[in-house]
């Protein structure tokens, strides 16, 4: 009951506020932060650089679709969200789109007539992004990008988010910060990093929690907030920062690799950011990918030692980790294997011991470790009984081109015995994660059968 009446609570002040914008607040566009010489020309290859940086494939291209030519579905708190065609199709796409209104789409989140995108666009970091940046990529889309004409499917939400005009008071609350990007100064490495991740690669859009009304709480480094993790779609986006994080324990040549390739010594990349890897960061310089990883281990300390080059960074292949003084315990219980172990140890003797091993610490850039692995022990725990249910897959990249697979359970163990392997897994190798029910994963399976 007091859940429903904070959601009726939140509709008023939304609707009143929504209301007062409405009358107060002008639709408008926001200038441009610095001028282009009237024969500025982007660099070769810029424009295509900006959109892969800009992850616009990965939201804009439906499975099995022509790229950007929209019709992906994205779920959102509001409902689903249907992606946008963004070729230059004059009848389906932005063919007809003048600088202006592309500019106003990525800055204010203005479609052409002034109606409103909903903020699964994340304009809220892309007007962050610098004025040549944006040119370049609409250069590039109007240019080289192939028209392809399809007809997406309209978005189309229950009341009363599918009053547009609200939009305008959520822009109120949300856009805090103006247009334009501004460095923190701490080098000019550091400074690269803090650009791409503020502003084009949008990192705050799933990694930043969100405010009450749905806004990132925390856009750029000067938020307290910012980038201190999230929850997106039922899956955590882990904090990106700090020591406590799972990257604090990660080398600044360790997490470069982990952009580029979706991969290190400690973790694999899933879900989303399995996407973001392939359709984005692998695309990314060398240089690019190490400045974005010094800048997130500079953000509350010191980056350490940065390598030049990605293949400066560390051997890419290392001998199975021994288990550290946090996992001992387990690892001591899994070798002596007694008959008196319980169920979820020795199911993961029978399932997962062969790839993750008894320390719990994998096979670098192969296997990832489950100690202290975020998927594993994060609030959500989706995302680990979909793993064990239908397994996963890290990407081919450019450096890792082998597709790596881990096999599905969901055939071979009852509900009761997921939830018993991944409690056993969330509370092992000093992991301190709550419990796993049959019910939980009931509910993962009946979803995965449905989608």
């Amino acid at each position: 009951m007091k859940t429903f009446l904070k959601v009726i609570a939140t509709l008023v002040v939304l609707g009143v506020v929504a209301l007062l914008a409405f009358i107060l607040v002008p639709v408008q566009r926001s200038a441009p932060t610095e001028q282009l010489a009237a024969d500025w020309q982007p660099q070769p290859g810029q424009g295509e650089y900006v959109l892969n940086a800009s992850d616009c494939v990965a939201c804009h291209t439906a499975d099995g679709g022509a790229p950007l030519a929209g019709g992906r579905p994205i779920e959102s708190p509001m409902g689903t969200i249907w992606s946008t065609n963004i070729t230059p199709d004059p009848e389906t796409g932005i063919g007809n789109w003048s600088y202006d209104d592309f500019r106003a789409a990525l800055v204010d989140g203005l479609a052409p007539g002034g109606r409103h995108l909903y903020p699964a666009m994340p304009y809220e970091n892309y007007r962050l992004m610098k004025e040549e940046d944006i040119r370049a990529l609409y250069d590039y889309m109007m240019a080289e990008v192939p028209a392809v004409k399809n007809a997406v499917q309209e978005t189309s939400l229950d009341f009363p988010f599918n009053m547009r005009f609200g939009i305008r008071a959520w822009n109120w609350l949300a856009l805090t910060h103006a247009p334009g990007f501004t460095p923190a100064d701490s080098s000019e490495i550091s400074d690269r990093g803090q650009y791409l991740v503020e502003g084009p690669g949008h990192c705050a859009a799933c990694h930043s929690p969100r405010s009450p009304f749905m806004a990132q709480d925390g856009v750029t480094v000067a938020d307290d907030h910012f980038l201190a993790g999230g929850v997106v779609g039922g899956w955590n986006a882990p904090a990106l920062r700090g020591s406590a994080s799972e990257i604090g324990k990660w080398s600044t040549g360790d997490l470069a690799t982990y952009l580029a390739t979706g991969r290190n010594s400690h973790s694999t990349a899933n879900g989303e950011m399995g996407l973001v890897v392939e359709h984005s960061l692998q695309h990314l310089t060398d240089a690019d990918n190490i400045a974005i990883a010094a800048f997130l281990k500079g953000i509350d300390g010191d980056a350490g030692e940065v390598p030049q080059t990605l293949a400066a960074a560390g051997p890419t292949a290392l001998p199975p980790a021994e288990a550290d003084a946090a996992g001992a315990d387990t690892t001591a219980m899994l070798t002596e294997a007694s008959p008196e172990m319980p169920l979820g140890a020795r199911l993961y003797l029978d399932n997962c011991s062969g790839c993750h091993f008894v320390t719990g610490k994998g096979a670098p850039e192969i296997f990832p470790e489950l100690a202290g692995n975020s998927l594993v022990t994060g609030s959500e725990t989706t995302p680990l009984i979909s793993v064990i249910l239908n397994g996963a897959e890290v990407p081919s990249s450019a450096k890792r081109p082998m597709v790596l697979r881990m096999q599905g359970y969901g055939k071979r163990l009852s509900d009761s015995e997921v939830a018993e392997l991944a409690t056993f897994v969330r509370t092992a190798w000093g992991n301190d994660a709550g419990a796993v029910t049959a019910a939980d994963v009931a509910a993962v399976r009946k979803a995965s059968a449905t989608h």
